[in-house]
């Protein structure tokens, strides 16, 4: 039996094809206008957008590094300067291997043991895709082998770069301070100050002194080149140039023969000296001893050299002058006879009778005077000039620690000062309040005692010694200190000079002031505490010896220097100005361990009074390397 087969419907058939044929069509339809529309939003709505993106991927901008400022003495002599070098550098990120190639670089140039281990700690600092300086300051020799090899060195290339290099080296480096290859920190602080972009291209920045604290103009400008760049990214022409503009110049106050005269001064001893114009506050000379070599900084210090910088017992990176903080001792002595007397607490004739001790009320314990057996009648002035302990104990406590934490405030001591360098202590001035809030602990009378002659927990910096000893010489003007003198603009050349900074006047008697100042003019001469070191000078001193205790001493023991250790003994302080009837310079010597004032600290300010003043050199100074210094 056959089965009959189904016709097919055609008509059915061909309506479904046809249903498919306009589907097919409507997507395509549709597919087109997508793609006429994104062609169309792409050629005419972000036209502008594409070309500049082209424009970019054809040119580049090259940043240029502005000339960093110069810094100059009061005579212009060069402090810091630029000059330019070839260094080696290496892109770790376009090299296979970077241990070979720096076997490769070690077969072609020398690189030393202390160069490799800078370069991988500055590695360990940097990205992947940053050039890090492998060696600086390249001979030609180096340079032109290392140009016929670069073909086979992938990542390696010789570039021209600025250096800054510090001609007056470590009498000075506390002074000027240096600079240092930028780090992520000082990015993240340049990102935050806006400052990122005018920083392309540039690898370094001030990191202390007058580097670091006037890094803003000394930096300069940026400059940018646009280059056009073929397919493989090389330079083919210059487009166009905004030339970098150069930092501003800085003229400082201080003078560099000054500075060396004082360092000299020191001799083996450690310490700090500071010596201002107290009429506009310039910084004449500010020495820290020792110093270091600022040139090892530039392009990062080698690890040993660092540790040894920083682990010395001398403390070498320490800014004595604006960080060593000391007892002052009996240079507060003038400004506690000021208080007593604009206080009314005493007269100038008043006196009394000095039997070498002072005792508080119903106390059986003695502080003592450090002359054994006391001073006999002396009076205010006199008092001054023999820096007698009892005088000075009995007037701290008819005072109070509070009346004198007030009146001593007003000369700056407890403060920063305001000089123009970063990283100033600001010392300690107690108080019942201070004592209550730091220990919680009420004040003790025996505290107040030993207080009116400088000891306890009074602490002050060699700069704030000699800004009230400014205010002492000039009547009571508070000057901030200032090592900036003037800023020369790179484009004008035009000096531009920086007015001082001033504070309120602090009233005074002038009947109060020549009393104490008569006093330290009878501390220079016959029968004073720093007679010696006045001998024969051309011009008048007025001054005051101090020292400062590091170790204490017991109720009846005897202080006797050649018993203990240096290290132990007492510090010697000087503070003076001169000439003391028309004061052009203030000066503050502390000299670590030295003993007594009289003996080690005034004869160092007596060598720096002799310079300023007449033009006269120490006696043993090589006069032939202080001109070429001059030069």
């Amino acid at each position: 039996m056959r089965l009959s087969t189904p016709l097919k419907n055609l008509d059915r058939e061909l309506a479904r094809f046809h249903g498919r044929l306009k589907i097919g069509a409507i997507m395509v339809g549709l597919l087109a206008t997508a793609l006429l529309a994104r062609a169309f939003y792409l050629q005419i709505v972000q036209h502008d957008h594409y070309i500049q993106r082209a424009e970019n991927n054809r040119i580049s901008l090259v940043p240029t590094a502005p000339n960093r400022g110069l810094i100059l003495d009061r005579k212009d002599r060069i402090l810091a300067e630029n000059y330019s070098a070839y260094t080696l550098e290496i892109t770790r990120a376009e090299m296979a291997s970077l241990e070979q190639t720096l076997v490769e670089l070690g077969k072609l140039i020398e690189i030393t043991p202390g160069q490799l281990r800078r370069f991988r700690r500055l590695l360990s600092e940097s990205h992947e895709f940053e050039t890090v300086p492998l060696k600086s300051k390249l001979t030609d020799e180096e340079v032109a082998v290392l140009a016929a090899n670069r073909y086979r060195l992938p990542g390696v290339e010789v570039k021209a770069r600025l250096f800054r290099n510090y001609q007056a080296g470590p009498g000075m480096a506390h002074v000027v301070g240096f600079i240092g290859r930028i780090n992520d920190r000082d990015l993240k602080r340049l990102r935050e100050d806006g400052r990122d972009q005018n920083y392309k291209g540039s690898a370094h920045i001030g990191k202390t002194g007058l580097e670091q604290s006037y890094e803003t103009l000394l930096h300069g400008r940026t400059g940018f080149d646009q280059m056009e760049t073929d397919s493989s990214g090389r330079a083919v022409r210059m487009l166009s140039r905004i030339p970098p503009v150069p930092g501003k110049d800085l003229r400082l106050f201080l003078d560099l023969e000054l500075q060396a005269v004082a360092e000299h001064a020191f001799g083996d001893y450690l310490g700090g000296l500071v010596a201002l114009d107290p009429n506009t506050g310039g910084v004449l000379a500010l020495v820290s001893k020792p110093g270091f070599d600022p040139n090892l900084f530039i392009d990062g210090i080698d690890p040993e050299t660092w540790k040894e910088l920083n682990e010395s017992p001398d403390r070498p990176m320490v800014n004595r002058v604006l960080r060593g903080i000391y007892p002052p001792g009996s240079t507060i002595k003038p400004l506690m006879a000021l208080a007593g007397l604009e206080l009314g607490l005493r007269k100038p004739s008043d006196s009394i009778v000095d039997p070498g001790y002072y005792s508080l009320p119903n106390s059986r314990h003695q502080f003592r005077d450090w002359k054994a057996g006391g001073h006999g009648v002396v009076d205010m002035r006199r008092a001054i000039t023999q820096s007698c302990d009892t005088y000075f104990y009995r007037l701290a406590v008819d005072m109070g620690i509070d009346r004198m934490h007030d009146y001593l405030a007003k000369f700056g001591l407890g403060e920063k000062s305001g000089i123009d360098l970063d990283g100033e202590s600001s010392g300690l001035l107690p108080s019942r309040e201070w004592k209550q809030r730091r220990w919680n602990k009420v004040w003790y009378p025996g505290e107040t005692v030993i207080a009116g002659i400088g000891q306890g927990y009074h602490l002050t910096t060699p700069l704030q010694l000699v800004t009230a000893t400014a205010m002492l010489a000039n009547g009571g003007k508070r000057i901030e200190p200032r090592l900036v003198q003037a800023v020369r603009d790179p484009l004008s050349h035009a000096w531009q000079a920086r007015p001082p900074v001033t504070h309120a006047q602090v009233p005074i008697d002038p009947a109060h002031l020549d009393v104490v100042r008569a006093g330290m003019m009878d501390v220079m001469r016959p029968g004073g505490t720093a007679a010696a070191a006045a001998a024969g000078a051309a011009y008048t001193i007025a001054g005051k010896t101090g020292t400062a205790q590091v170790v204490g001493i017991k109720q009846g023991a005897k202080y006797d220097a050649k018993r203990l250790a240096r290290k132990l003994q007492d510090h010697a302080l000087f503070i003076a100005y001169a000439p003391a009837e028309n004061p052009t310079i203030a000066i503050a010597v502390m000299v670590e361990n030295g003993g007594h004032g009289g003996g080690t600290a005034a004869p160092i300010a007596r060598a720096v009074f002799d310079f300023y003043l007449t033009g006269k050199r120490p006696g043993s100074m090589n006069l032939e390397a202080n001109d070429a210094a001059a030069d």
